[in-house]
């Protein structure tokens, strides 16, 4: 597979936070597809109770 490098910029409290939400996106994209990831960012922007309801399962 190729790989492609981008230069983002990560909205974060701290640098910490940023590298954490930089790393777990990561994993996010190596593990899911783009289609499931894109239907993933859907649900968070425009589904507030389903985000909700995902957040509790994870104990959040």
């Amino acid at each position: 597979m190729n790989k492609y490098k981008f230069e983002i910029s990560i909205e974060a409290q701290t640098q910490q936070e940023a590298e954490v939400k930089m790393l777990s996106a990561t994993v996010l994209m190596q593990k899911l597809r783009a289609r499931e990831i894109a239907k993933l960012a859907d649900v968070v922007k425009n589904d507030p109770v389903k985000t909700a309801l995902a957040k509790r399962a994870l104990g959040l």
